[in-house]
């Protein structure tokens, strides 16, 4: 599936990501499936119990409020989201051991690395709405990645 275009056949049906900041650091750099959602601020304990899981969903997109001060996912995670079958993680703040995620087959995005740990709270909101890159994210909405960009829909696309 080609971003740009899902955007040429659909544009009054999508939302286009602003992806300033947002990096690739999984192995695939193009990725779609339908999405949930997470919120949660330096505190990655949800995030694993959804990973660790298996989901209708392929995509998890979490907000993690832009925090640069500590990772959300580590090579630990994505390989357990590998093996329950999920596709990707779209983080709005960091991961950690970008090199071994360059090696592991899912996508990831975030904005930058950072080696410290997230704390264990448990603490966070599973299935919200969130809002960040100037776009909305719904639990069941599906995404679209690919090098150009990320797309929003409300319901599967095919071009």
């Amino acid at each position: 599936m080609n971003t740009c275009d899902l955007v040429d056949h659909y544009a009054n049906e999508i939302q286009v990501a602003e992806c300033i900041g947002l990096k690739h650091y999984g192995k695939h750099l193009r990725f779609s499936g339908q999405l949930q959602t997470l919120k949660c601020f330096e505190d990655n304990s949800l995030l694993k119990k959804i990973i660790s899981s298996p989901s209708s969903a392929s995509i998890l997109v979490v907000d993690a409020g832009g925090s640069m001060r500590c990772a959300m996912v580590g090579d630990l995670i994505a390989a357990l989201a590998v093996e329950h079958g999920w596709r990707g993680i779209i983080i709005n703040g960091c991961i950690r051991d970008s090199v071994a995620l360059s090696q592991i087959p899912i996508g990831i995005m975030a904005l930058g690395t950072n080696p410290k740990k997230s704390s264990k709270l448990d603490l966070g909101e599973i299935g919200t709405s969130i809002t960040f890159a100037g776009t909305q994210f719904e639990t069941g909405d599906y995404l679209y990645v690919d090098e150009d960009g990320i797309v929003v829909a409300k319901r599967e696309l095919i071009v």
